[in-house]
């Protein structure tokens, strides 16, 4: 998921995102344990998008709420 994409998105649809994401992240550690993940750098990949959308959802936490919805 591009920084920008996860700009436009509302604090709201962020935190669901974010949600959606972790659910993702232990079905594939599931599969990693099982021996049935065919990509395994998706793991890192979700990571990473994790991180980004809790970065961005801090930094607006910071600026004081502006441009959330």
């Amino acid at each position: 998921m591009d920084i920008k994409e996860i700009r436009k998105l509302s604090d709201k649809d962020l935190k669901n995102k974010i949600r959606e994401t972790k659910e993702e992240l232990f079905t594939k550690r599931m599969q990693q344990a099982n021996g049935t993940l065919e990509h395994p750098t998706e793991l890192k990949t979700l990571r990473k998008n994790v991180a980004k959308m809790k970065t961005i959802l801090r930094e607006r936490e910071l600026d004081g709420g502006k441009d959330n919805d």
